[in-house]
């Protein structure tokens, strides 16, 4: 019986499974054994030479187990999943992403509806792609412009909330974050706790994302997070 692949396979992962199984029977494992023998055509009911079982033949094993008759048809599958699925993916987050930051300095609450609609439905769109395409260092700058597309429109609930989930990813995640992706999260939730009525908060948050700004590697970088810091609205926390 064929097995299906795991979710988001990728080509670098293939490879490696089949070099962990060449190993695997080079050792003589019975579990590896018995993989090869239960899929491959020229093992099916014999015996396994661990010393002639070679790279190719292991590629053959994981190609038959999944179904396909050949690595190559393996390959080319996984292949056109990735440029059909998260590569199609990351192509609309990328756009979506960038559209979405033009458009962020030429609408604000004063705007027709419609183009309000269209910075906050393309900040939602831009993070579920990234949510299918990358990883959580993504998704919490998917959160982020998504706070702050929502307080650009005044919809200061929304992006309390969306802040707070972009610094609770920040927090969970560390690993897979930029130096510069906790001060802006700070940022994110100090300007919508001030656009909510809690400024005490608010500065707290502000103090902190400035002492991160501080410490982030690259000058460019930092002349990032500055430009940021300096931009309205601040709802009256900046003077």
């Amino acid at each position: 019986m064929s097995t299906e692949l795991p979710t988001k396979a990728s080509l670098s992962q293939l490879r490696t499974r089949a070099k962990d199984l060449r190993k695997a029977v080079a050792k003589s494992r019975p579990d590896a054994i018995a993989r090869v023998r239960a899929h491959h055509p020229e093992y099916r009911g014999n015996s396994v030479d661990p010393t002639a079982f070679t790279l190719r033949d292991a590629q053959l094993t994981i190609a038959r187990e999944h179904g396909m008759t050949s690595w190559s048809d393996l390959t080319e599958k996984v292949a056109t999943e990735l440029i059909e699925g998260r590569e199609l993916h990351r192509y609309f987050g990328v756009e979506l992403n960038n559209e979405t930051w033009d458009l962020m300095d030429q609408i604000d609450e004063t705007s027709p509806l419609a183009d309000q609609e269209r910075l906050l439905y393309g900040a939602y769109a831009a993070c579920l792609h990234w949510l299918e395409a990358g990883n959580e260092a993504n998704h919490a700058r998917g959160e982020y412009m998504i706070a702050r597309a929502s307080l650009r429109i005044g919809r200061v609930s929304l992006g309390l909330e969306h802040a707070q989930r972009c610094l609770e990813l920040v927090l969970a995640h560390p690993d897979q974050m930029a130096d510069w992706d906790a001060p802006f999260a700070r940022e994110a939730l100090a300007r919508a706790l001030a656009a909510t009525g809690s400024p005490g908060a608010a500065e707290i948050e502000l103090e902190r994302a400035a002492e991160l700004s501080a410490l982030v590697a690259d000058p460019g970088d930092q002349e990032v997070l500055q430009r940021e810091l300096a931009k309205e609205p601040w709802f009256g926390l900046r003077k």
